[in-house]
């Protein structure tokens, strides 16, 4: 048994080394926590083999060397690829979508992951030829090698825990980023691919168990009201007469008040803001499309807060678990943003939202995007913009552009799926009567979309159908000439959509594009191949100048969307905004660099955008915001320039015209402030100096505003998650109900 330990525990080593070492380089790692699970795992593995019987014994061992093979040859394929490693949710709930839809990109992972791939073979195979040759006979489980076993794990065990204790008590990074704000690439990196595997083990039995408890008790609530509501019509029933018609009363009355107000809800918000937003629109205007001066207008109110009138003994009252009271808590203790002079800048204006997949500043050329250049240098010019990265890229960038929160680990748009969302776009539109639309040029069942974007509030619609029926959603297909290129026509996807609604009065459209999509070539990129010809002449390489091509489409996507709304007279009292999903991680670091024309290694530079936040009326008079800014600040922005009462405390972004200092978070806990930037990962921190070199945080206070703002982070992570985790919008809407009810 101790052959049989010493080989699966050797072979996990070797495959951590490997696996770090090609996807990470010579840098710096931890692996004791790695190791002690090595341990761990060989001894129970070396059990198994030994407890099965005949050839199972075989099989088993075989199994364990070839399954660490091929998981971890996966880990590195999809790291070189996405940039983030394979967790047990992208594996089984994202798995046919990157079969069906990122082929050509998974083979071109494999081929540049050959290398690794190769080294990560030769452990099963160099045992299964020595074995094969020296006719090994595994032994058969006897007590005292079973419990030399039961030794070296009661060691990995004792190990673990010492570890993670060390790291509590002395406020290590590691611990933070293992136990208290999950980071999977900086354990991966930090502790070891093992490590990452065990974390997300653990959190994915904890989430199911959490998922199964949940559905029990909705079974059980569902199932004593179901017998609740037999009991109550009937005359004469236990429980009847008076008493039971006033239990009936009250919910009638309880179900029209929530009638009633879901038209009003933060109906206070908008009293107290609504004159505001007026007067200060006007002054900060002085015209129809917020252009000119303010000369001859009244003077404007004090600034109102963005908030709701709550009751926050009602909400405590609501909470019935720890992460909830946390959260009443959090609300109540935080300061809301005010109005500002930007404040219903364009209210009664329609807005059309894109989040452009792929998009960066650096693919903007006035020459091959002339439409781009445009609008990144007219309406609000934003020269501190970044959007970071997130663990599953496009559908975390989208999240944070929809919501204004920070995505929880994998997949937070689908796991908002079933949430109450009453603090989105499509649901302060649809209080003024605006329906609101949203459309991909891709599958329609693609990450669930049909099922996320449709309890957003839109009504969505893809260029073909997926894996769902034709019978049940043929009519959420919008027409295009090419639905199945690869990436499709951003263009193509305007031309089919743009008249369902342009001839309406108002209007609220989402636009999630693809035609920027990787693998930038022009062989395998059909919107890269289409628009060829532009870029033949550039001294860049294939790389960058595919990528520029495949943005070409994008920029005539946005030229026939001015050319319609001008056409149809509503260029004039429409907003544009547009915002990446994330930055091309298609491209390596030093290829980024050739497309930029410039190192992108200070600070967070890889993550810095353009926002297009646009409007024709402002094409003459810009303005330029200074401000740091990133994509959670996106939505409570549109939230305050289109004059909505909201509430600045339901979401982890803030509006960038507030007078609040300006932070962006990044995935693994870095940030970037008015004052310095950090970099958890490097441990980095650059404190920022105006043009006449001084510090913006006085040196004598950095250690202070160093700790309040790594705070602030944790408390804006810890908001965002136990936001989707506990459905938390449903208990705010019900708190903010009952308050109006009660006036």
């Amino acid at each position: 048994m101790l052959m049989i330990w010493a080989s699966l525990a050797g072979t996990f080593l070797y495959m951590e080394i490997v696996y770090h070492f090609g996807c990470f380089g010579w840098s710096g790692c931890n692996p004791l926590y790695a190791l002690f699970l090595i341990l761990i795992w060989s001894a129970a593995m070396s059990a198994a083999v030994s407890a099965a019987g005949g050839r199972w014994k075989k099989i088993l061992y075989y199994g364990f060397l070839w399954l660490a093979a091929v998981w971890t040859g996966a880990q590195v394929v999809y790291l070189k690829i996405f940039k983030q490693p394979l967790l047990w949710e992208a594996a089984f709930r994202g798995g046919g979508d990157a079969l069906t839809n990122y082929w050509r990109e998974t083979l071109e992972g494999v081929l540049a992951a050959l290398p690794v791939l190769v080294f990560l073979l030769v452990p099963p195979i160099v045992i299964g030829v020595v074995l094969h040759k020296k006719k090994w006979e595994f032994p058969s489980a006897k007590l005292l090698p079973m419990l030399r076993m039961l030794v070296v794990g009661a060691v990995g065990i004792a190990g673990c825990v010492a570890v993670l204790l060390v790291g509590k008590f002395t406020e290590q990074d590691y611990y933070e980023e293992y136990h208290e704000f999950y980071d999977s690439l900086t354990i991966a990196e930090n502790m070891g691919l093992w490590a990452m595997l065990e974390r997300d083990t653990q959190l994915g039995i904890q989430h199911l168990a959490e998922g199964t408890w949940k559905g029990i008790k909705d079974f059980a609530e569902n199932k004593e009201q179901a017998a609740t509501e037999e009991l109550l019509p009937g005359e004469g029933a236990e429980g009847s007469g008076d008493g039971a018609a006033e239990e009936t009363a009250e919910e009638t009355t309880e179900e029209t008040t929530k009638e009633t107000t879901k038209e009003t809800t933060e109906g206070t918000a908008e009293e107290s803001t609504d004159e505001t937003t007026d007067e200060t629109s006007a002054e900060s205007s002085g015209k129809e499309n917020g252009a000119g001066d303010s000369e001859g207008q009244e003077e404007p109110k004090e600034p109102a807060p963005h908030q709701f009138s709550i009751d926050y003994a009602r909400l405590q009252s609501l909470a019935d678990n720890g992460k909830q009271r946390w959260l009443a808590e959090y609300i109540e203790g935080l300061a809301p943003t005010k109005t500002n002079e930007y404040t219903g800048l364009f209210a009664g204006y329609n807005l059309i939202y894109l989040t452009a997949e792929g998009f960066s500043t650096y693919g903007i050329r006035e020459d091959l995007t002339p439409t781009l250049y445009r609008l990144t240098h007219s309406g609000f010019i934003f020269e501190n913009y970044y959007v970071p990265l997130w663990q599953t890229s496009t559908s975390d960038g989208e999240y944070i552009n929809c919501t204004g929160l920070i995505p929880d680990g994998q997949f937070s748009m689908r796991k908002s799926g079933e949430n109450d969302m009453a603090y989105v776009l499509p649901g302060f539109f649809e209080k003024d009567g605006v329906k609101s639309y949203a459309y991909h040029n891709n599958s329609l069942s693609y990450y669930d979309r049909h099922v996320t974007h449709n309890n957003l509030g839109y009504d969505f619609k893809g260029c073909k159908l997926g894996n769902l029926s034709e019978e049940e959603w043929g009519d959420k297909i919008f027409p295009m000439e090419h639905p199945n290129a690869w990436p499709a026509s951003d263009l193509e996807m305007m031309q089919g959509t743009v008249p369902e609604y342009i001839g309406q009065d108002r209007f609220h459209v989402y636009y999630m594009t693809v035609s920027g999509h990787m693998n930038y070539n022009f062989k395998g990129n059909a919107m890269s191949y289409k628009n060829r010809e532009a870029v033949a002449e550039l001294p860049l390489s294939e790389n960058a100048r595919a990528y520029l091509a495949c943005h070409i489409e994008l920029d005539k996507a946005l030229e026939y969307l001015i050319e319609q709304l001008e056409a149809a007279g509503k260029l004039e009292n429409t907003v544009i905004c547009l915002t990446a999903d994330h930055y091309p991680y298609g491209m390596s670091n030093e290829q980024y660099e050739e497309l930029a024309g410039k190192e992108l290694s200070q600070g967070k530079d890889l993550y810095r955008n353009s926002l297009i936040l646009w409007n024709a009326g402002m094409e003459e008079e810009p303005v330029v915001v200074e401000k740091v800014c990133g994509s959670m600040d996106v939505l409570p922005t549109l939230l305050n320039l289109f004059g909505f009462g909201y509430d600045s405390r339901m979401y982890a972004g803030r509006d960038i015209f507030s007078d609040e200092e300006g932070m962006v978070i990044f995935n693994d806990r870095s940030f970037v402030t008015d004052g310095v930037v950090y970099n958890r990962k490097k441990k980095e921190t650059i404190w920022l100096t105006d043009e006449a070199g001084a510090y913006l945080v006085p040196e004598a206070s950095q250690e202070a505003y160093f700790d309040e703002k790594k705070q602030e982070v944790k408390d804006r992570y810890q908001f965002s998650a136990y936001i989707l985790q506990e459905d938390y919008y449903s208990d705010v809407r019900q708190a903010v109900e009952d308050t109006d009810a009660e006036k």
